[in-house]
């Protein structure tokens, strides 16, 4: 398995040149792997607030994006069906702590 500073670090052809697309097929990779890291941390960090919640939703687009870039397109949609998850996940939260605020500022 090839590792990240492999990827990145990759030896370049004839004349220096990375071959074609190569600076760009870097580019992407570096993209998906923020992405995808960032899904792993918001998602760790949904319970301290909703708007984690909505921030894994964001990354799960930024992932999508990449998806659909790199080809991947069934990637791209299992993402794009996730922050749809998401979002609804961070609306219901929301909404429940309003109508628990509301509840308590009654009292």
């Amino acid at each position: 398995m090839a590792t990240l500073y492999g990827v990145l670090s990759a030896p370049r052809g004839r004349g220096g040149r990375r071959g074609a697309g190569g600076g760009t097929a870097r580019v992407l990779t570096v993209f998906g792997v923020l992405a995808v890291s960032a899904m792993l941390l918001f998602y760790a960090l949904e319970p301290a607030g909703t708007r984690f919640v909505l921030a894994f939703a964001g990354a799960c687009l930024a992932a999508a994006a990449y998806g659909f870039l790199v080809g991947a397109w069934p990637f791209g949609v299992i993402e794009v069906v996730w922050s749809g998850v998401a979002l609804r996940r961070w609306w219901r939260r929301r909404r429940e702590e309003r109508a628990a605020g509301a509840h308590g500022a009654a009292r």
